[in-house]
């Protein structure tokens, strides 16, 4: 079987470094291209680093994106132009850009998820289970806690798990998004989806989603201890999207989630 041809955008990251790590030890993948928004005479696994380019890209199957949503729109009109493929784990896209994406899918392979992890993916599966069962007597809020480097908040990922919260009660996420509450010990549940984050030490990620009747709360939770879980999840989505025509694609698609 040929392998697959991977460019990782953003390679001196977090997700960037931990995704040559991954994919090094990989066999059904090579790595071909490593960029990033500035040049740098420098090699990491034997490749030079690049700019994004057309150069730079050429001789890639996919392109993994983990980077800024500027950055991210600079990679996609490339991979457009190519016929590239793009999984994207970048997060922080506005309303308007996860149109512009939707836009670019007509042209080309995307798949975009706010976390690559199995578990969260699940977990996201059983939000949107849960937020449907229990209807509009149940109020929710998210609780998510991530590294102090991280500069988001709310997290991609719990973003994703208040848009579960919403398609499971069959309403627009834009329309009932709360507020946004950063270091704060505990935080309201309210009619609207209320998020809190926290920033502290070296954690890679906890998330949790609660319901509340205000006679018993129930709660789903997910904990990461191995950053190693996003990139792997990652090189998965690569492999599965090589095959696929245009279109946006999610975790849950590669997972067969319906």
């Amino acid at each position: 079987m040929a392998k697959i041809n991977l460019a990782i955008t953003g390679c001196l990251g977090r997700m960037g470094r931990q995704l040559i790590k991954t994919a090094v030890k990989d066999r059904s993948v090579k790595i071909v291209s490593l960029t990033e928004n500035t040049f740098l005479n420098k090699k990491i696994s034997g490749i030079y680093l690049e700019k994004n380019s057309e150069k730079a890209f050429r001789n890639a199957h996919v392109i993994i994106d983990f980077t800024s949503p500027k950055c991210t729109f600079e990679v996609l009109k490339i991979a457009s132009k190519l016929k590239k493929k793009v999984v994207i784990g970048t997060t922080g896209f506005s309303k308007t850009e996860e149109n512009h994406i939707k836009k670019f899918s007509q042209k080309i392979s995307i798949l975009k998820a706010g976390n690559m992890s199995l578990g969260i993916n699940l977990l996201m599966f059983l939000t949107e289970i849960t937020s449907k069962t229990l209807g509009v007597n149940y109020l929710s809020k998210v609780f998510e806690v991530h590294h102090k480097h991280k500069k988001d908040h709310p997290s991609g990922t719990a973003l994703m798990l208040g848009k579960g919260i919403a398609n499971g009660k069959g309403k627009d996420f834009y329309k009932i998004i709360g507020k946004k509450y950063l270091n704060k010990k505990s935080f309201p549940y309210g009619k609207k989806i209320n998020f809190n984050s926290l920033r502290k030490g070296e954690i890679i990620g906890e998330h949790e989603v609660r319901f509340s009747s205000g006679k018993e709360i129930i709660s789903l939770n997910h904990e990461a201890f191995d950053r190693s879980l996003y990139s792997e999840g990652a090189l998965e989505a690569a492999k599965w999207i090589s095959s696929k025509k245009p279109g946006l694609y999610s975790m849950r698609d590669l997972l067969n989630l319906k």
